[in-house]
């Protein structure tokens, strides 16, 4: 009786414990300046897509340029900061990209061989490894000697872009605070809001899985198809069949299956595999890419990454 009662004891403890450690569990954010402040102040770069020119902030420049920037970002990270959110520092990310040549990448087109490009927002993103990106846009308001200032914050979830949190405002006028100092003044009140809903997108994420995108193509030359059988089950519901097992509470959405490509989205992949490491969209994937190479299937395969959350394979050939 008594040692039951001590393994109930261990065992509620443990629970306990498990619990308030997927509690405590914070997102890691990064905090950016958006996409309308650059092209506004005219911080940007071009890169060829597939023979289409594709405008994207060039964040490096902002840095070297405008120290306004570091400034208003260091503030927002110290608010974030204080209350307990883990932040990546952005001019960190900036100078890792530039020691391991990937500076080079963000001028061009990045494609495969399949011809699928990767944008310099999507190479900065596996860089910067941060689970939600937050957008911040500001203006300075002039009436006669005081300045105001009015921003947007955006949480975006860094694996699909979907927009998770969000404060707006205008903060009160001021003759002599420096544009810093506005900023935070204004944000304040809106601060617990804010992290209170990406605390709520991240717990979904911790309870239900992230969510990502899979795509399934051929090469041209491959004699098979999504159709093609085996054990007498065509080859697109055995996919379906792997997702089903291998997706958190088997959630996920056929959008688009023809047989020769299938599309899955709101794939709900866990936060962490068995092992306890960090699972993103490349390692998923990996897993059914090396299950479509085993028996009986035998199909060879490339994985091609698009992003931290858009993953394709295609079938027939590397």
């Amino acid at each position: 009786m008594k040692k039951n009662i001590k393994n109930l004891i261990k065992y509620s403890f443990l629970l306990i414990t498990l619990f308030g450690f997927s509690q405590a569990k914070k997102p890691t954010l990064m905090v950016v300046p958006s996409d309308v402040w650059c092209f506004k102040n005219n911080y940007v770069l071009t890169y060829d897509d597939q023979g289409s020119v594709v405008k994207v902030p060039d964040y490096k420049k902002a840095f070297q340029e405008n120290a306004e920037v570091l400034q208003v970002i260091s503030h927002i990270n110290g608010m974030m900061a204080e209350r307990g959110f883990p932040l990546k520092n952005m001019e960190s990310v900036i100078k890792t990209l530039n020691s391991n040549s990937a500076e080079d990448a963000l001028r061009s087109s990045k494609e495969s061989g399949s011809g699928i490009s990767e944008s310099p927002i999507d190479v900065f993103k596996k860089v910067a490894k941060a689970d939600i990106i937050i957008q911040l846009t500001w203006t300075v308001n002039k009436t006669g000697p005081k300045k105001s200032i009015t921003f947007n914050l955006q949480g975006l979830d860094a694996y699909t872009d979907k927009q998770v949190a969000t404060a707006v405002g205008t903060g009160a006028p001021s003759f002599s605070a420096e544009i810093p100092v506005l900023l935070s003044e204004a944000v304040l009140a809106h601060m617990d809001n804010f992290t209170n809903s990406l605390q709520m997108h991240f717990d979904d994420m911790f309870e239900n899985g992230r969510e990502i995108i899979v795509r399934i193509q051929k090469w041209d030359d491959w004699d098979g198809d999504l159709e093609s059988e085996f054990d007498g089950e065509e080859l697109g519901y055995i996919i379906e069949d792997w997702l089903a097992d291998n997706t958190v509470q088997g959630r996920f959405s056929t959008t688009d299956m023809t047989e020769n490509m299938a599309l899955f989205e709101q794939v709900r992949i866990p936060l962490i595999n068995d092992r306890g490491r960090a699972l993103d969209a490349r390692r998923y994937v990996s897993e059914l890419s090396k299950y479509l190479k085993s028996e009986p299937f035998n199909i060879p395969n490339k994985l091609v990454m698009k992003g931290l959350g858009r993953a394709t394979i295609i079938l027939g050939g590397k």
